[in-house]
């Protein structure tokens, strides 16, 4: 039984978990004044919009609320709630009765009195329950490697809002910050995937590089097309909370990367696991024929992986580009606006970095995985 929980496998998922926990209880967040408050889900009773005034397709003014506490020391008791339209379709909401709202409850609030602010859609239940049901296909998938992939998912989400954020925000160099986390984040992922074995070193390294190579064309190219990196969302808002000495650019360029380096890492473990099998199979290969046969298989891989990219990104910019067509906009105008150019980069920096990978793995592959040991090693332990 001891065996079976501490197996080579199962250590690796253990001390994932480990560093999962870890990086929950890291505390590199900016200093900020106690709340005053806090904020709890309530079920809207009543709903009065008399005071919506509109202005065309925009909703403004005040929507007046009847709500009843779901949790904390108020639980059960009724307040007034107000919802502030502002005209903006991407932020405004309109809340009828049975539905959850997010509000801000004050520490001294009373029910007879006090008024609350209802602040969005109370999400956090059904984001629970999607993502309850992806680690449940995961783990039902995949056994013991979806667990991996599962930890390597969370250890993934923690790294960037525990880590790299607020370390951001203290003013550390988001692009070198950035760097720092794909590595680290590429050293767990890949070789919790693949084991602290041959092919996991064919894989990383590989990946490594790619990823340096996109962070090089990302500043050079960032430069070359005048991207300030204002074009991210809510950066202007970010600017004006306290932070005015952020480089807005350098954030730019940490997210070029960085969103394309979960790419980078399959493709070079695509690379580097059907390399392994055929040095597996064929333990007298030469290391110029195992070269070839990774750059073969990294052939038929980085054309998909390039489209998935260019759609990834394309993806969120849908209305961005119907918009231009709706009005005609000419093609020098389009690829010359601000939102276009820092999608070009973004897509064709992140997928020159991805092609790179392909070959790259494949030369590294040749040296670590074909060594005259090969022979003496067991299938599993190179299969692995």
């Amino acid at each position: 039984m001891l065996r079976s929980l501490f197996s080579r496998r199962t250590t690796a998922v253990w001390v994932t978990l480990l560093a999962c926990v870890l990086t929950l209880f890291c505390r590199f967040e900016p200093e900020r004044n106690p709340p005053q408050g806090k904020k709890v889900p309530a079920r809207v009773l009543e709903t009065d919009e008399s005071g919506f005034i509109q202005l065309g397709l925009l909703t403004t003014g005040t929507q007046k609320l009847k709500v009843r506490i779901l949790s904390g020391e108020h639980k059960g008791e009724v307040f007034a709630a107000t919802n502030q339209l502002r005209a903006q379709i991407e932020l405004d909401k309109v809340f009828k009765p049975g539905d959850v709202a997010l509000v801000g409850l004050y520490n001294d609030a009373a029910p007879e009195t006090a008024t609350l602010n209802a602040q969005d859609h109370y999400r956090l239940g059904w984001t629970l329950l999607l993502f309850s049901l992806f680690a449940l296909l995961l783990i039902w998938f995949g056994g013991v490697t979806g667990l991996q992939s599962l930890l390597s998912f969370v250890f993934s989400c923690l790294a960037v809002w525990k880590i790299l954020v607020p370390l951001c925000l203290k003013g550390i160099n988001p692009m070198l910050m950035s760097l720092i986390t794909v590595v680290i984040l590429s050293a767990v992922i890949i070789f919790l995937v693949a084991g602290v074995n041959r092919k996991g070193v064919t894989a990383f390294t590989g990946a490594i590089v790619g990823v340096l190579a996109s962070c090089l064309m990302a500043a050079v190219f960032t430069w070359l097309f005048k991207i300030n990196g204002a074009v991210m969302p809510y950066s202007q808002a970010l600017l004006y909370s306290g932070y005015e000495s952020l480089s807005i650019a350098d954030i730019y360029i940490g997210g070029i990367f960085l969103g394309s380096s979960g790419a980078v890492m399959d493709l070079g473990m695509d690379v580097a696991a059907g390399m392994s099998e055929v040095a597996a199979q064929n333990p007298k290969i030469s290391r110029r024929e195992l070269t070839r046969a990774g750059l073969r298989i990294g052939r038929s891989v980085v054309g998909t992986m390039t489209t998935t990219l260019l759609l990834a990104y394309s993806g969120g910019y849908l209305t961005l580009m119907m918009t231009f067509c709706a009005q005609g906009t000419e093609p020098i105008d389009f690829i010359n606006n601000p939102y276009v150019a820092s999608e070009v980069v973004k897509t064709i920096v992140g997928s020159f970095g991805l092609v790179l990978v392909a070959p790259l793995t494949a030369f590294c592959g040749g040296f670590i995985l074909r060594r005259r040991s090969d022979a003496a090693e067991p299938v599993s332990s190179i299969s692995r």
